[in-house]
C-alpha cells in the first residue's frame, strides 16, 4: 500500500479523546481519509478538480462494516462510475484480524468459553454473532487458508528449510489437550523467505514430523540441502528419512541455553564466554580447539554441561561448511522463533482453541499474511554464491562417493 498523508486537527483529536468510542472514531477517520486518497489516485483528480489526467468520475459512497479489535468500524467506501476502484484496506485486514475474531466468536457460540472470554469477545468485536454468521465467515476464511496451505511447492526449489513447533491448547474430546503446530519456512533459490505450511500433530514426535515432511514432499518440496531446527531426535530421524543426505544444523541458541542450564550458576558467566569462542569460530578446527580449552577448564566443575556440549557440538557446527556470508542467519532458528512470538501474541487472547479447525484458521491466517509479506518483499539472502558453491560441493561429494565404491569392489 502506498503512503498517504492524513491530517487531524487539534479540536478533532480532543473530541476523540473525550469520547468513549474515541479510538474507533479515530481509526474510522484515518481510514476514511486513506480511502478518499486512494479514490483520488484512481481517478487522477481531486474532488471537483478539473484535470487533463482525470480517468473517471466519483459516484457516491457505499457503507461497509469492518470488525476490528477497537470495535466495529462504519466506513463509507467511495465508488467510481467506471466501477474499477478497489482498495487493499479490506483485503489486507482480514486474514489475521478476522481469524482472531472468529476464534473468539466460536468459543461463545459453542458454549465452551468462560464469562470473561464472552466479555472480551463483545468488547473486541462490538457485536454479537449468530451461528449462521460464524459459519459463513468461517467457511470463507477456511477456503482461503486451505488454498494457501495446500499450494504446490514445485514451482521453485527451497534448498534451505527452517522448522519449528509451537505448543498450543485445544479442546478435544471434551478435554483441553496440548498439541503441536508444526511450521516450516523455506528460503527459495531467489533468496526470498516463504512459509511452506503448517500442520497439527498430537505431539512433537517422530511420527508427527514424518507426517509433516511427507506432506511437504507430496506438495513438491525437493532437493533440500540444509535443515535448521532445535535438537529433537525424532525430527532429525524424520528429516534423514525423507530428505536423504540433507545436512542438519542444530540451533546454536538452543544448544547454548541447554549447556548454561546444566552449568552451576556461579560458573555461567565464564561458561558463556567460552561458548562464544566456540560458536563464533571461523572453521571447525578453531571451534574444536576452543572446545578443548573449555573442556580442560570446566570439565571437573560442570561435567554435565561439558558432556551435553560435546554431544551436540558436531551438529551445531554444520553451518561452517557454508560460505561465510550465509552462516549468521542459518546457525539458529531465530527466524522461526520470532514468527512463533507473533502467533503467541494473538493466541494469548484466546488461550484455549475450541477445536483444531479454529487453531489452523488463526495460525494459518497469520502465517499466510506473513508469507505474502516475505515472498513479495526484499530478498532475505543473495543466493548466487550459495548456488555456485552448492554445485561444487555436490560434485566433490559425488567424486568421493564414487571413489569409495571403487575401493569397496572386489579385486
Amino acid at each position: 500500500m502506498a503512503d498517504y498523508e492524513v491530517t487531524l486537527s487539534g479540536s478533532k483529536l480532543k473530541e476523540f479523546l473525550t469520547r468513549d468510542d474515541g479510538l474507533q472514531g479515530l481509526v474510522e477517520d484515518v481510514l476514511s481519509q486513506v480511502l478518499e486518497a486512494q479514490m483520488t489516485e484512481h481517478i487522477g483528480a481531486g474532488r471537483h478538480e478539473r484535470s487533463e489526467s482525470r480517468q473517471a468520475y466519483r459516484n457516491g459512497h457505499r457503507p461497509r462494516r469492518l470488525y476490528s479489535r477497537v470495535g466495529p468500524l462504519s466506513l463509507r467506501v467511495p465508488q467510481s462510475r467506471d466501477g474499477g476502484f478497489s482498495t487493499e484496506i479490506f483485503r489486507r485486514y482480514q486474514r489475521s484480524e478476522q481469524a482472531l475474531v472468529l476464534a473468539l466468536m466460536e468459543m461463545v457460540v459453542n458454549g465452551v468459553s468462560t464469562r470473561k472470554v464472552t466479555n472480551i469477545t463483545e468488547e473486541l468485536c462490538g457485536a454479537s454473532f449468530s451461528k449462521s454468521t460464524v459459519s459463513r465467515l468461517c467457511m470463507e476464511l477456511d477456503l482461503r487458508v486451505e488454498a494457501w496451505n495446500e499450494r504446490p511447492l514445485n514451482e521453485t526449489r527451497y534448498p534451505l528449510v527452517i522448522v519449528d513447533a509451537l505448543v498450543i491448547k485445544v479442546r478435544k474430546n471434551k478435554a483441553v489437550r496440548p498439541i503441536s503446530a508444526l511450521i516450516a519456512i523455506g528460503v527459495s533459490e531467489t533468496g526470498h523467505r516463504e512459509i511452506l505450511g503448517i500442520r497439527l500433530g498430537d505431539s512433537e514426535n517422530e511420527a508427527s514430523w514424518n507426517s509433516m515432511f511427507s506432506w511437504l514432499k507430496q506438495r513438491g518440496l525437493r532437493d533440500v540441502f540444509l535443515i535448521v531446527s532445535d535438537a529433537h531426535q525424532g525430527l532429525k530421524n524424520a528429516a534423514d528419512r525423507h530428505f536423504q543426505g540433507v545436512i542438519w544444523q542444530r540451533c546454536q541458541v538452543h544448544l547454548r541455553r541447554n549447556v548454561l542450564g546444566l552449568t552451576p550458576k556461579s560458573l555461567r558467566a565464564k561458561m558463556a564466554g567460552l561458548l562464544e569462542k566456540i560458536l563464533k569460530a571461523e572453521d571447525r578446527e578453531e571451534a574444536f580447539r576452543a572446545f578443548g580449552l573449555l573442556a580442560e577448564e570446566m570439565g571437573d566443575k560442570a561435567h554435565k554441561a561439558v558432556d551435553d556440549l560435546e554431544n551436540g557440538l558436531e551438529d551445531a557446527l554444520s553451518v561452517l561448511i557454508l560460505p561465510d556470508k550465509y552462516r549468521k542467519r542459518l546457525r539458529t532458528t531465530n527466524m522461526a522463533e520470532r514468527l512463533n512470538e507473533e502467533i503467541r501474541r494473538r493466541e494469548r487472547v484466546i488461550r484455549i482453541f475450541p477445536n483444531e479447525d479454529s487453531a489452523v484458521r488463526l495460525t494459518g491466517a497469520l502465517l499466510a499474511e506473513q508469507h505474502e509479506t516475505w515472498s513479495t518483499g526484499r530478498r532475505y539472502l543473495d543466493m548466487t554464491d550459495f548456488l555456485e558453491w552448492e554445485q561444487e560441493w555436490n560434485r566433490e561429494n559425488m567424486e568421493i562417493s564414487g571413489q569409495d565404491k571403487m575401493k569397496a569392489m572386489p579385486a
